[in-house]
Order: structure tokens, then sequence, then C-alpha cells
């Protein structure tokens, strides 16, 4: 499912990642930290994606540089990334970015539908 976000201005954190082979909880912690990251105040939405080379691309979506910065301080969420430094990531590159302007295209309506609801 594509995020649905409100209209601009808010902010994207662009995080694109390698993965090495070793597995040892990484889908069990991504899940958490998407759990965690859903609970966070000023938290919009996110858009993810692998490739089989292990390549990802996550993007979250917040309502603000200050809401990017308390996620980014969280405890458990810290620890995570500590683990995916010594384990999961070969290489990872974070990117934060200010949404000026946004558009989109659906063939189903539904998709387009304007029932966004920001927290």
């Amino acid at each position: 499912m594509i995020a649905r976000t409100p209209a601009p201005p808010y902010y994207a954190v662009i995080f694109s990642s390698l993965r090495t082979e070793v597995d040892q909880g990484y889908a069990a912690a991504a899940q958490r930290m998407l759990e965690l990251a859903h609970e966070q105040p000023g938290f919009l939405g996110m858009d993810s994606a692998r490739g089989e080379d292990g390549l990802g691309i996550t993007v979250s979506y917040w309502v603000s540089e200050t809401a990017i910065l308390a996620w980014k301080e969280h405890a458990e969420h810290r620890e995570v990334r500590e683990q995916g430094r010594s384990t999961w990531y070969a290489a990872f590159h974070t990117r934060v970015c200010k949404v000026e302007r946004a558009y989109s295209f659906a063939t189903d309506p539904a998709l387009n539908s304007p029932d966004y609801a920001p927290r």
C-alpha cells in the first residue's frame, strides 16, 4: 500500500540500505519498528521495498523535523539501529527532505480516496 500523506509541506526520511546475508531476527525487528513508528506523534506513513540483491529503500513521512528527531532518539529505535550496524546492514544512507510538492495517479478511484486522517 502506498502511504497516504497530507498536502505538503511535510518531511520524508529516506533510508537506503544494503543488507548482509545475516537475518538473525531482522524481520521481527523491522515489523516492531513499523509498529513503533505508527505510535509516534507526527508519523504520517511509510513506503518500503527491498530487491533480491539486498538493496532496500524505506521512506517514512513526518509532520516536522522535531518529530523525526524524536523518532531518531527513541530508545528502542536506537537499539535496533545499532544492531543494524553490527549485524544486518553492509551499508546504509539516511536522507531527510522537506516535501514541497506531491501528486499522484491511480486507475482505481478507491486508491485516490481523500479519506486521509492525519494524526
